[in-house]
């Protein structure tokens, strides 16, 4: 009888101590606020309401598409359009290209990724009680940040040196900036565990990434977006007035 009651015992202690384990394991959660959530504007890599551009040669990967803008106002492109009418191809884009003026269902389908990127833009920049308040006066170099949101009353630069976001890929960063964006020539935003698809510039004003330099995440441009010769991104441009490309790459 001994011998049971000590190994019942045993046996109890040890299911404790596994309880005990499971409920002392902390939680998995996300540092930063809520991922903004794009809808179907999430399905381009670039989307613009008044018109994209390119110098050739740019790389795209991922669709494109504009409205209510026509398709005269994708220049630079050499657009070849598909039988159905409903999309084009180019040698310059992995995807399809799509504006308003082509066959149903593309104009309804655009003016509803386009109503998406609106809303996604208008909840940026309404996300309340930022942590970090014009950090640097904007002048952002040699930086590393961590997940959160972040708000600038003024114009962001990010110059030569770069800036670093890490984290982990459930973590989330969003910038809400009231003036322009730029990034010097050679400018890297170089991510350490996190992913492109949660990281957010949210920007009232134009966004221009210099020659050479790079860009992780996904533009919500009021404005104009503006890549110069030889900038890359890894991410999603959504742009409410123009997107141009010159000889840039963006991978969506």
């Amino acid at each position: 009888m001994l011998s049971t009651i000590n190994i019942n015992k045993a046996v109890c202690l040890g299911l404790w101590a596994s309880l005990l384990s499971v409920s002392a394991a902390p939680a998995v959660t996300n540092l930063g606020p809520a991922a903004i959530n794009l809808g179907t504007a999430g399905n381009f890599a670039i989307l613009a309401q008044s018109g994209i551009s390119t110098v050739p040669a740019s790389s795209i990967t991922g669709n494109i598409g504009v409205s209510p803008a026509a398709g005269s106002f994708l220049t630079g492109f050499s657009l070849t359009l598909s039988s159905t009418g409903v999309f084009s191809t180019s040698l310059q884009v992995v995807g399809e290209v799509f504006a308003a003026s082509y066959s149903a269902p593309t104009p309804v389908t655009l003016t509803t990724a386009v109503a998406n990127m609106q809303t996604a833009y208008t909840n940026g920049v309404g996300l309340l009680n930022p942590g970090f308040i014009n950090l640097a006066s904007g002048l952002l170099s040699g930086l590393v940040l961590t997940p959160g949101l972040y708000k600038w009353t003024t114009a962001v630069s990010i110059g030569s040196a770069g800036i670093t976001l890490a984290g982990t890929p459930l973590d989330v960063f969003v910038f809400q900036i009231a003036g322009t964006m730029t990034l010097a020539a050679g400018a890297r935003v170089t991510l350490v565990g996190v992913l492109a698809s949660n990281v957010f510039w949210v920007v009232a004003s134009g966004v221009t990434a210099g020659s050479g330099s790079h860009i992780e995440g996904v533009i919500l441009g009021k404005t104009a977006v503006t890549l110069q010769t030889g900038a890359t991104m890894n991410g999603r441009i959504l742009a409410q007035t123009f997107v141009a490309l010159q000889q840039a790459t963006v991978v969506g």
